[in-house]
């Protein structure tokens, strides 16, 4: 076998379009859960605003609180609704209003066809018997359902060009028709399924609240993990908003704006990560910057640990190490689940409409279970991850924003020994001319003009070659060639 096949890739494991085109495709879908997920902060407060121990103990303006409470309570209940119209329009691509329109026609389909199939599938003797009527309840689940629904059909059909006398209902105009056809064929298929799922999502719950340490401490650690493939928010959408039900509510963060005591399983060890734990890993990468980086690096590490201790918002700083340090980001992620794993086993409960910042912590402590736990055990986590990053930094060398190799100094040692190497072979270079040129008559005459007419006077090309090889040129510039270096070597590796 020949040197050259033995080099060649073809012992590689060839890399499918498919995997490819999957990933994508999720995490297209991942993104378009944000769009509707954007609207539950402005729900959370007004519907946290308008309870009894805020403005609503006040009697002069009960009635302006429950009408701010009403307000919230009325995007949390049509949640499905917003994930339908959210999802279809974020995951089509060049999506419009006729998207969102078919979405909300093919969802009206579906939940007028449950109605009528909830008395022909369910049980409804031990509802009727509390006095509840039987109700097929997909929550946002179904919305989910409906929003990828008609995305597809909007992709496939928003073009479709009909005969003239049907014209008027081509293109645009034909996908809320098709959506609301795909919808009573998925809404019967759902409604016959219910009782199974029901049963599942019953026995999912009850082995999660069975030992809700464990449950929490693995969402956390996915959590964190999804997070650079883009698909965590497709694992908070079933947590938050899908299992558990608490008087029509699903979800965690439903169920904890809807007054469910045990909610807030996966929310709460979120709060002292972000509000402590993060800031104080902020701390340590800045302390442990170079001198000359630590002014630049400060300031950034100051403004994300700020927004991630004020607000929850901890991108800014978890990308700031997520790749370049990995393995901090592979701890962060194990100390996420063992947060999560904590505070359930403290039987601590809170939760967020935005995320588990301060200012979501002050505002729902007063709906809380033991909140006041929190600070103390955020404190030890700002411990752990100060001197844990500090230590893990120093002990690998890990290259952590303000620690980069400093490209600049590196060109200018590069850039120095190149003019050397140059200077030396231009005056040797000089030298062998001289000697050649001895014996030549006019070579030292003053009188002897160059061939070309010019007068001796240097061209602007020589000029330019000159400033560009480093050597001043006719301007007076000096701009110095690293030629001598590896053309190949890229960047080092940050």
């Amino acid at each position: 076998m020949s040197s050259s096949d033995a080099s060649t890739p073809a012992a590689a494991a060839p890399r499918t379009k498919g995997d490819g085109n999957a990933m994508k495709i999720l995490q297209r879908f991942g993104r378009s859960l944000m769009l509707p997920i954007a609207a539950l902060p402005a729900a959370a407060i007004l519907q946290r605003l308008g309870q009894d121990d805020l403005l609503g103990q006040f009697s002069s303006i009960s009635t302006a609180a429950q009408v701010i409470g009403a307000a919230g309570s009325a995007l949390f209940d049509g949640l499905p609704l917003l994930f339908a119209v959210g999802i279809s329009f974020g995951f089509a691509k060049k999506g419009d209003g006729s998207t969102a329109l078919a979405a909300v026609v093919g969802y009206l389909v579906m939940t007028n066809i449950f109605k009528v199939m909830s008395p022909v599938v369910l049980d409804s003797s031990a509802t009727a018997a509390a006095g509840e009527k039987p109700e097929i309840d997909y929550g946002v689940l179904g919305g989910i359902v409906i929003g990828l629904t008609s995305a597809l059909l909007w992709q496939r059909f928003h073009r479709t060009k009909l005969p003239d006398w049907l014209g008027f209902f081509g293109g645009r105009r034909l996908v809320p028709i098709l959506t609301s056809l795909a919808a009573l064929v998925i809404a019967v298929v759902l409604a016959l399924l219910y009782p199974f799922f029901d049963k599942g999502l019953a026995a999912i719950g009850s082995a999660v609240s069975s030992n809700t340490v464990l449950g929490a401490g693995i969402y956390g650690i996915l959590n964190r993990l999804l997070i650079p493939f883009g698909l965590h928010h497709i694992l908070n959408s079933i947590v938050w908003f899908i299992l558990g039900d608490y008087d029509g509510a699903h979800g965690d963060l439903s169920r904890f704006f809807a007054g469910d005591p045990s909610a807030g399983v996966f929310m709460t060890g979120f709060f002292p990560i972000m509000m402590f734990g993060l800031p104080a890993a902020a701390l340590a990468i800045w302390h442990e910057a170079k001198p000359g980086q630590k002014k630049v690096i400060g300031g950034i590490m100051l403004s994300t640990g700020l927004t991630s201790f004020l607000t929850g918002i901890t991108e800014p700083l978890e990308f700031s190490f997520m790749f370049i340090a990995w393995p901090l980001y592979l701890i962060h992620a194990v100390l996420m689940g063992t947060s999560m794993a904590l505070t359930n086993a403290l039987d601590i409960h809170t939760g967020f409409g935005f995320s588990a910042g301060t200012i979501d912590y002050l505002l729902n402590f007063g709906i809380s279970q033991n909140s006041i736990w929190l600070i103390p055990i955020g404190i030890g986590y700002a411990l752990i991850y100060y001197f844990l990053f500090r230590f893990v930094i120093r002990k690998w060398n890990l290259r952590t924003p303000g620690r980069e190799e400093d490209a600049g100094a590196e060109a200018a040692v590069g850039a120095g020994e190149g003019t050397s190497k140059r200077v030396a072979a231009e005056k040797t270079s000089a030298t062998d001319s001289g000697k050649s040129d001895a014996g030549s008559s006019d070579a030292g005459s003053p009188d002897a003009a160059p061939t070309d007419g010019t007068r001796g006077e240097a061209s602007p090309d020589d000029a330019d070659t000159a400033g560009r090889d480093g050597v001043p040129g006719a301007s007076g510039r000096h701009v110095a060639q690293s030629s001598d270096r590896n053309p190949d070597r890229g960047p080092d590796p940050a």
